[in-house]
C-alpha cells in the first residue's frame, strides 16, 4: 500500500486542501438507475477477489443488489436478495470469502443480524445473532477475509469468522464506546489493529494481539459455535479526541487515520500509541484536512480506491468531493454534479483503479460516473 510521508512539526496545524479543482483527473456520468424508493445507505465493490473487481453490491431497504459495471458505462443487474422481513433496513455490506474462494456478501442493519451470503450459489449461508441492536457497518479483514467485524448501536464491536459463524471477540467494556458505534475498520497491514468510532465523539484503536490464539482457534472450533469462549476486549490502545461531534466514518490510511464528523471536512491524522496507557485518551498529530462542503449530516460514508490514492465522499445536496490523498497539501481531484442528483449521497464506492466512481442516494438511486480518457499530447 502507498503511504503518506508524515510531515514534521505540522502538529495541529494541519495543511487544508483547496475547493479548487486541480482537474488532474475528469469524469462523466455515464448512467443513472433508480433501484427503488427506499433510501440506499451503503455501496461497495468488490476488492476480495480480482475475479470480480468490476462486481459492486448496494443494501437498502430489506434487499441487497449485486451489478457488474459494464464497459460501455451502464450497469447490469446479477442478483436481489430480499429479506423475509419487510421491516429490516440494511444499513451497510462488506464483500468477504470463505477458505474455499467463495464470494460472500455480508449486510446488516436495524434489526441487527448479519446476513451472509453465497454469490456462487446464489443462497444465504449463514446469519449471525449477538448484536443487542442494529449495526451501522461491517468490514473484512483484507489479510483473512473470512474474518469480519460489525459496529453496533449496542455500544460494541464484534469480531466473526463467517466460515465457522463464531463470534470471537466483543470489543466494549470499561473503556468502550459510551454510544452507538458507527464505524469500524481494520489496519491494512498490523492483522490486529483495528479503528472504530461512533457518537460519544471519539475514536478508539485496539488491538487483539493478546488474543489472537482464539482467532486461530475460531478456524478449527468443530463444536456448536455457541460453546465457543467469547473474549471480551474491554480497554483500547488508545482513545482519540479528533472532533467534536459524532464520528461516522473512519479509515486506516497506512498508519495514519481518516476520520469524518458533521463539521463538513475529513481530517488526516496520526495517533501516538507509544507509551500509551490503554484506555486513555492520547496524544494526535492532525496532518490535513480535506474540506466536504454541506456534510454536516450524520451517516455519510467516504471510500477510496484499492490503493488508496483517491477519495471520494457525497454530502447532502447530491454532490460528490473526489480528493488525492496522497498529496500534500491536500488536492481536490474534481467536484462532480448533475442536475437529477440532489438526494444527500449516503456513500461512495470507488473502483480498483479510480476510473470509477458510484454513489447510492437517499431517494434510492445510484450515480455512475467513469473517467475520461485524455487524448496522447501531440508532439
Amino acid at each position: 500500500m502507498a503511504r503518506l510521508v508524515p510531515m514534521q512539526g505540522l502538529g495541529c496545524e494541519a495543511a487544508v486542501g483547496s475547493l479548487t479543482p486541480s482537474r488532474q483527473r475528469e469524469y462523466k456520468l455515464c448512467s443513472k438507475h433508480a433501484e427503488g424508493k427506499r433510501p440506499l445507505y451503503a455501496i461497495g465493490f468488490n476488492f476480495i477477489d480480482a475475479r470480480y473487481y468490476d462486481v459492486f453490491a448496494t443494501v437498502g431497504g430489506n434487499r441487497v443488489t449485486t451489478y457488474r459495471g459494464l464497459p460501455d458505462g451502464n450497469l447490469a443487474l446479477l442478483q436481489a436478495y430480499v429479506d423475509e422481513d419487510k421491516e429490516e433496513s440494511f444499513y451497510t455490506l462488506s464483500w468477504a470469502s470463505d477458505l474455499d474462494g467463495s464470494p460472500l456478501l455480508v449486510a446488516a442493519g436495524s434489526n441487527g443480524i448479519i446476513r451472509v451470503i453465497n454469490c456462487g450459489t446464489e443462497k444465504l449461508l449463514k446469519s449471525f445473532v449477538g448484536h443487542g441492536d442494529s449495526i451501522n457497518e461491517i468490514r473484512t479483514q483484507p489479510l483473512k477475509p473470512s474474518l469480519i467485524i460489525s459496529a453496533s448501536k449496542d455500544e460494541s464491536v464484534r469480531l466473526w469468522n463467517v466460515h465457522t459463524g463464531i463470534c470471537i471477540l466483543i470489543f466494549a467494556g470499561g473503556g468502550g464506546h459510551r454510544n452507538e458505534v458507527l464505524s469500524v475498520d481494520f489496519h491494512p497491514s498490523d492483522i490486529y489493529r483495528i479503528a472504530s468510532c461512533g457518537m460519544d465523539n471519539t475514536v478508539k484503536i485496539w488491538s487483539m494481539k493478546e488474543f489472537w490464539p482464539y482467532v486461530e482457534k475460531s478456524f478449527t472450533w468443530t463444536d456448536l459455535p455457541s460453546k465457543f469462549p467469547t473474549k471480551y476486549v474491554q480497554f483500547p490502545l488508545m482513545i482519540a479526541l479528533v472532533h467534536s461531534n459524532y464520528v461516522d466514518c473512519t479509515r486506516w490510511l497506512g498508519d495514519f487515520i481518516l476520520s469524518k464528523s458533521v463539521d463538513n471536512e475529513i481530517v488526516l491524522w496520526e495517533p501516538k500509541t507509544k507509551d500509551q496507557t490503554p484506555g486513555e485518551v492520547g496524544s494526535i498529530d492532525v496532518l490535513q484536512k480535506y474540506p466536504v462542503p454541506e456534510c454536516d449530516i450524520w451517516f455519510i460514508k467516504f471510500s477510496c480506491d484499492f490503493h488508496f490514492n483517491q477519495l471520494a465522499i457525497g454530502n447532502r445536496e447530491g454532490k460528490i468531493y473526489v480528493w488525492d490523498v496522497q498529496a500534500s497539501p491536500p488536492v481536490l481531484i474534481t467536484r462532480l454534479s448533475n442536475p437529477q442528483c440532489k438526494s444527500p449521497i449516503r456513500q461512495t464506492a470507488v473502483s480498483f483503479d479510480g476510473s470509477t466512481i458510484l454513489a447510492c442516494c437517499e431517494d434510492g438511486s445510484i450515480y455512475r460516473w467513469d473517467e475520461v480518457d485524455h487524448p496522447a499530447a501531440k508532439s
